[in-house]
């Protein structure tokens, strides 16, 4: 199992991956994206996992334009649940493991208490139906597969709502954002390192696990937060959804009940502060 495939390493948790995959010397990771392994393409997934005697598969690879989702609702479709069930079947065949990366969308957001993973799912949008269409086809496909649900991810790498807030915070005096939106961030890297550690762990338990930092906010606060931490000085105006439109719903409330991952794998998880905090040290000195 120490050859394990990345799909989608070009998106911000591939790079995490890719970062501290060195702290898990066990594994070999070969990381690819569209450009080297098409995952709608079934056969070359096959040929991929053969040639390289791949024993786990950590999909990482998504259609995540939520909001242009709601037009362009086949090509999320394929993306995000019939390439997901091309990496089950390949897996069943093959005997690798998977580890698929799906989304709070599922839940539609009207919930009062913490989502744990054998709530009815009941997405709003598209990008949410197409995701819970992808954890359905990989346990019919698959059901040895191990399915993380995170939400509000975000890192130094690529187009996330830190990186837009710090961009905005440089340029402009104050901002506004939505404060009746209730979940927690998630960063990246410490998403890629309880992936890796499931993997580690000795044991493989199969299901639907939820994964983010700890704590709840709304992304007022997280705005805030983001401000405070980088020492800007940019004022964070409070907004409701309806102020707000987009295309797709988004949950008002998301947050995620860990105690299964943190009892089956005996996960620690830092508060979404702390784990912020550490971001931007990292990203000291880059441009937004």
């Amino acid at each position: 199992m120490n050859s394990v495939l990345v799909t989608g390493a070009n998106g911000q948790l591939g790079h995490a991956l890719r970062t501290i995959s060195g702290h898990f010397e066990s594994f070999r990771l070969h990381f690819t994206d569209v450009d080297t392994l098409d995952i709608s393409d079934k056969p070359a997934v096959a040929a991929y996992v053969k040639s390289f005697g791949i024993g786990a598969i950590i999909n990482c690879a998504a259609y995540t334009a939520v909001d242009k989702a709601e037009d362009d609702a086949e090509l999320c479709m394929r993306i995000n649940c019939d390439a997901v069930r091309n990496i089950g079947e390949v897996a069943a065949s093959s005997g690798a493991r998977v580890i698929h990366v799906s989304t709070d969308y599922v839940f539609d957001g009207q919930g009062v208490r913490p989502y744990r993973e054998d709530d009815a799912p009941n997405p709003s949008s598209v990008y949410g139906r197409s995701k819970l269409a992808g954890e359905q086809a990989l346990m019919s496909a698959c059901p040895d597969a191990v399915i993380i649900r995170t939400a509000w991810l975000y890192s130094e790498t690529g187009a996330n709502f830190v990186k837009t807030m710090l961009r905005l915070g440089t340029e402009r005096g104050a901002v506004n954002v939505v404060a009746d939106q209730q979940g927690t961030p998630t960063y990246a890297a410490d998403l890629a390192d309880t992936i890796l550690k499931v993997l580690d762990a000795g044991k493989f338990v199969p299901g639907i696990y939820h994964y983010t930092d700890e704590g709840v906010c709304t992304w007022y606060d997280f705005a805030v937060g983001i401000f405070d931490l980088a020492g800007l000085d940019c004022r964070v105006n409070p907004l409701t959804t309806a102020g707000y439109p987009t295309r797709a719903v988004r949950p008002a409330y998301s947050v995620l009940d860990k105690t299964k991952i943190k009892e089956t794998y005996g996960v620690t998880i830092p508060l979404w502060r702390e784990s912020l905090g550490r971001c931007l040290q990292n990203m000291a000195g880059h441009a937004f």
